[in-house]
């Protein structure tokens, strides 16, 4: 192997696209990722968890000096790599172009002490242009961007370390905080306040059919009413109060509305303005990071770890450049390949004269240095890859390559006719209406790509009139007109809308939080938590995250304060750049810039007591409040009729929360009624003839249910057990206690869907308290059981469960029955062919209908090609078809999950 060049980069998917454009000369290898990490301080060596890397794997006292750990999953990669080194001539370090792939060749170079000439490879596509060009032009390892990995990292785990025991104690177990988690979660947070603060404001207005003297008819709304404007959502506060400078408009009631409708039936109405502006659109830029998350989550219904994962696949196997990035800018070879696609497919017209460039959106964009684009010097079109390519990588290749190809088309041109007319109703009111359409002339880039937004339903339904390319009657001043079908409509103004993980993502880039690389994670860890759950594509944060941002919001304002965060990313910029020492960062950020400025480490050690109640308490409404418990949120308020408890205090009312139930859906009525059900809990049914234990039905977080009730052991009853046990010795002789008895499990049952706490009887108790029921024996002898389930009732013989039809199957299906449902084929060896659960019409990605199905672990999402189990904090009644397309899309891109990685970090080298 002698004279042999090794190449390594990170993944073998990228390894095996590149080998393809190296000769037999080189031999390429991938490290799988980082092949070290800081470790867990439990799993530090025994000598050091008491010294000074105890805490962080980090020394704070000596320079924030890490310890690396080469991961177990990665020891014989590093031994295959050195083997392959010492058969090597050269070194070439080929790992992504961003902070974290010149991290990874650090480690490499640091791991594998190369006695070779080792170069830095640097390419943002895999093609054999760009990877010929980056062999003409290696470099050495950037050990400014080294170091602002590594402060990210650092910084990373001082943040989380010291914050989340604060939130373990006072909150809960298993949660922890994010230098950027926690200000995404507060984002969604802030949003639902301002939802549950929200009060909607009514109004209404007119819209009519209007019809020229040829018959031509068009749609026009209401604009005023003898002069003065009426009123429309952008009008009235998050209060229902009309906006201070809004005081003039005219706000129409039902009545008024109604009348004025009445009055304009029949009347005439003369045109009294005509006005056509030019209209002309520029193409967005092409992609980065963010925007492509953006647009394929609301084209493709993508999850922003979905549209990574797709795009990881798509740059490694060569179709994409780099898809970490926060630049707009395209190479020369770029440009011409977009302009030279662009005139073949749309003709020479939609081009223009020179080529479009974009100004970046972040001066500070360092990740990659060119946008997302079709790789090479000339782009394949999408039909030339279609047969490369699964149903996701081609969408996302497509949307890719109609965004590039965009951006250097010419603008979109037309005009936009505006139109107001005329009538006088039968009370002399005087109603004005208006109408408005753009007309598109030349479509030039919109022939390839438009951009869409998300639906912004804050509180107005008067938005602008999106682009249409149906045209206004020809029309002239004083032109006489009928008015048709005038209709008065009652609105009501809504609240902001919640976060999306394309809107999410669009915010966190506004305000400069992040990095193209962490929206990604950042959104999976924040659900994978606990504090934010899907429905639909909307973001709804949970009561915990309540009490978690409480918590930061009152002792730790400054690290979710949404400016400081974005300082945070800038100042890593600079660390970047060289202008910044990354030690004296540090310092600051944990110990203090000076006696002026708090660290991290002050303000934790310095927090005083901090009231758990206190924190794990929402109000949200006069006298009512949300407590956060071990078992989950609940509502609490002072008994409205002043009962009080045994120790003559003001008994505290209590009620289960819904696991449904979003927080802006807590209204004062519903509470009520919440209340009103809690109180129905408990009631005792009777007893049990068979056991002499009390029946009480009662209600749930997950729904109403019966149980019985197990009395307490006696003292006597206690002290027989212990008796009853041997006793046993520890070595140095000492007795060892003995055992309680175990308390027993008492019997529960949920009640049907026919069933209600207020109507359940004893004998339906016992019913459900009896299953499950055994219905007999299969054909190979083996017990069929009836039970109700999760998701519904079913039979289950050994590990082979079939679903029944209705609740009531579980007490009256025989033994023949449902022998006979077992001998039904089974549908890929999970039972016989059943209806399903549910039903969400045609995915969107490939084009097959979506069900949920049983299955053997439970309900699971298929499309007949793909199956993924329906996660267990969601209900099948939660499950909306979108999240049931994302969570498809998400198990077909799903990869290999990242494994973690010895020693210290030296002052970084050049190579």
């Amino acid at each position: 192997m002698s004279g042999k060049k090794l190449v390594i980069v990170e993944s073998p998917a990228k390894s095996r696209s590149i080998a393809k454009y190296l000769g037999d000369d080189f031999i390429v290898d991938a490290s799988a990722g980082h092949i070290r990490d800081l470790p867990q301080p439990s799993d530090l060596p025994a000598d050091m968890k008491k010294g000074p890397f105890g805490k962080f794997a980090v020394d704070p006292d000596n320079g924030f000096e890490p310890y690396y750990v080469v991961s177990e999953s990665k020891k014989s990669k590093v031994r295959e790599l050195k083997r392959q080194l010492k058969e090597a001539d050269e070194l070439y370090l080929a790992t992504d172009a961003d902070r974290e792939g010149e991290a990874i060749a650090w480690h490499l170079y640091e791991v594998l002490k190369p006695k070779v000439p080792t170069y830095r490879l640097s390419f943002t596509e895999i093609t054999k242009e760009a990877i010929t060009r980056a062999m003409e032009n290696p470099r050495e390892i950037d050990n400014d961007l080294v170091d602002a990995q590594e402060t990210r990292r650092i910084l990373d785990r001082l943040y989380g370390y010291e914050i989340s025991p604060v939130l373990w104690r006072k909150v809960g177990k298993g949660l922890s905080a994010g230098r950027v988690q926690s200000v995404a979660t507060r984002m969604v947070v802030d949003r639902e306040r301002e939802r549950m603060a929200f009060i909607p404001a009514g109004y209404w207005d007119l819209t009519g059919s209007f019809a020229t003297e040829s018959q031509e008819t068009f749609t026009a709304k209401l604009h005023s009413v003898d002069g003065q404007r009426i009123a429309a959502g952008s009008d009235f506060t998050d209060k229902g109060e009309l906006k201070e400078s809004r005081r003039g408009v005219v706000v129409l009631d039902k009545e008024d509305a109604e009348s004025l409708a009445e009055g304009l039936t029949g009347a005439a109405f003369s045109v009294d303005s005509v006005e056509d502006k030019p209209y002309s659109r520029r193409p967005q830029p092409p992609f980065i990071t963010s925007t492509l998350q953006q647009d394929a989550a609301r084209r493709l219904r993508f999850s922003s770890r979905t549209t990574m994962q797709v795009a990881q696949r798509l740059y490694e196997n060569g179709y994409i450049t780099y898809m970490r990035t926060d630049s707009t800018t395209l190479s020369s070879q770029a440009l011409n390949a977009a302009r030279k696609q662009a005139s073949e497919l749309y003709g020479a017209e939609s081009v223009p004269e020179k080529p479009r460039f974009y100004a970046r959106r972040n001066e500070t964009a360092q990740e990659a240095h060119e946008a997302i684009r079709p790789a090479g010097d000339s782009f394949r079109t999408p039909r030339q890859v279609k047969n490369e390519l699964t149903a996701d990588e081609f969408k996302l290749y497509e949307l890719i390559w109609k965004r590039t190809v965009a951006s250097q088309m010419a603008d979109a041109k037309g005009f936009t006719a505006s139109v107001r007319l005329t009538g006088q109703a039968s009370d002399g009111r005087k109603a004005t209406f208006g109408a408005s359409g753009t007309v598109i002339t030349f479509p030039g880039f919109l022939a390839a790509y438009e951009e869409i937004r998300d639906n912004d339903d804050a509180g107005s339904s008067d938005k602008p009139e999106k682009a249409s390319d149906k045209r206004l009657p020809k029309l002239a001043e004083g032109d006489a007109l009928t008015g048709e079908d005038i209709e008065a409509k009652g609105h009501e103004t809504s609240p902001p809308a919640r976060y999306t993980e394309a809107t999410i993502v669009a915010e966190l880039e506004k305000r400069e939080i992040g990095r193209p690389s962490t929206y990604a994670p950042t959104i999976s860890v924040i659900m994978d938590r606990g504090y934010v759950t899907k429905r639909g594509s909307a973001l709804v944060p949970s009561w915990t995250a309540f009490s978690v941002i409480s918590l930061l919001e009152e002792h730790f304002g400054r690290y979710v304060d949404y400016d400081f965060t974005a300082r945070l990313e800038d100042d890593l910029d600079q660390i970047a750049r060289g202008e910044i020492e990354r030690e004296a960062w540090l310092q600051g950020f944990y110990l203090g810039a000076s006696s002026a400025e708090e660290g991290l480490k002050n303000v934790v050690e310095n927090l005083g007591e901090i009231d758990a109640r206190a924190v794990n308490t929402i109000e949200v409404t006069e006298g009512v409040e949300v407590r956060v418990g071990r078992y989950g949120p609940y509502l609490e308020r002072p008994n409205p009729d002043g009962e009080a408890d045994e120790n003559g205090e003001i008994k505290l009312d209590r009620a289960n929360i819904p696991a449904e139930l979003a927080p802006d859906e807590l209204t004062k009525a519903k509470a009520e009624e919440l209340f009103e059900q809690a109180s129905l809990s408990g009631r005792v049914l009777g007893t049990d003839p068979e056991t002499g234990r009390e029946i009480v039905a009662k209600d749930g977080r997950y729904g109403p249910y019966v149980a019985e009730v197990i009395p307490e052991p006696t003292e006597e009853e206690i002290q027989a057990h212990l008796d009853a046990q041997p006793t046993e010795y520890y070595k140095n002789g000492k007795p060892k206690p003995k055992k309680k008895p175990p308390k027993p499990k008492p019997r529960t049952g949920s009640l049907f869907k026919s069933m209600s706490l207020e109507t359940v009887t004893l004998e339906d108790a016992l019913k459900l308290l009896s299953l499950p029921r055994t219905v007999g024996t299969g054909e190979d002898g083996e017990e069929i059981l009836a039970l109700n389930g999760r998701f519904g009732p079913y039979l289950k013989k050994g590990t082979d469960t079939r679903p029944l039809q209705d609740e009531e199957q579980l007490f009256s299906i025989t033994e023949e029955e449902a022998r006979k449902i077992y001998a039904q084929p089974k549908q890929r060896g999970r039972g016989a062919a059943k209806p399903p659960l549910a039903e969400f019409g045609t995915d969107p990605i490939t084009e097959k209908p979506v069900v949920v199905k049983e299955g053997r672990f439970g309900p699971y999402i298929t499309d007949g090609q793909t199956n993924v189990t329906v996660p267990r904090s969601v209900t099948l009644e939660q499950l909306t078809k979108e999240q049931a397309f994302s969570l498809l899309a998400e198990k077909r891109a799903k990869g290999p999950a990242p494994k973690k990685s010895g020693g210290r970090r030296k002052t970084a080298s050049k190579a």
